[in-house]
């Protein structure tokens, strides 16, 4: 597969210049991050192993399904909350660990402690606008966004000026996406729906991320 890298002081789109001229966050690219026949083999053994759990959440005053099949995984200790629900850590993976471990080797000096799981089992499967701003992820956290299986469509917009067009480009198979600084301060990002005739089969997107404890 071929490999592209797009780092940025700011946002870029897939091609073509930045989106953005002010330090606001820090968005980088990178295809080919696992290659293909291990990306094959990785999206069915977490696939297979992963306990998947369709959350509810509270919207407009109702309960509803989350869109989108999840699992959390983590050190203990690292309860995360975000949308009203708070999800308790299940045991790291041997998969799982040498993907952080291998995250770890890409970019020495970040520790992540934590990864959200998130199965798209088709196109209707998707996430809404939102900012990964939980205070227990800090005030400029670092995430690490992994895909496997399916291409899907991720878009970026502002959060204050609307001057500047809405970012969209693919998410491969086994790609890595990195956030970082004031990214998820000034930006959202979201996965939306695509269905019809090019409708995407099932994709895993994990997210690496670190939850501050009481000491840090």
């Amino acid at each position: 597969m071929e490999r592209k890298s797009r780092t940025s002081s700011t946002v870029e789109p897939a091609a073509g210049g930045p989106v953005a001229d002010s330090l606001d966050g820090s968005v980088s690219y990178l295809s080919g991050f696992i290659d293909g026949g291990e990306a094959v083999t990785l999206f069915s053994t977490l696939r297979t192993e992963t306990p998947w759990r369709q959350e509810k959440t509270r919207m407009f005053g109702r309960e509803v399904a989350v869109p989108r099949l999840q699992a959390w995984v983590g050190d203990p200790g690292t309860d995360y909350t975000y949308s009203g629900l708070t999800l308790s850590p299940l045991p790291w993976t041997h998969a799982l660990a040498a993907l952080r471990d291998r995250l770890h080797a890409a970019r020495p000096g970040i520790r992540f402690n934590s990864v959200l799981l998130n199965l798209y089992r088709d196109g209707r499967d998707s996430m809404g606008w939102h900012s990964d701003d939980e205070t227990e992820l800090g005030p400029e956290p670092v995430i690490a966004s992994v895909s496997l299986g399916a291409t899907r469509r991720f878009r970026l917009r502002h959060r204050t000026r609307r001057d500047l067009a809405t970012v969209e480009f693919d998410l491969e198979d086994g790609s890595v996406l990195w956030m970082e600084g004031e990214t998820q301060q000034c930006w959202q990002h979201s996965l939306p729906k695509r269905t019809g005739r090019n409708a995407p089969g099932e994709r895993i997107n994990l997210t690496f991320r670190r939850i501050l404890t009481p000491l840090e």
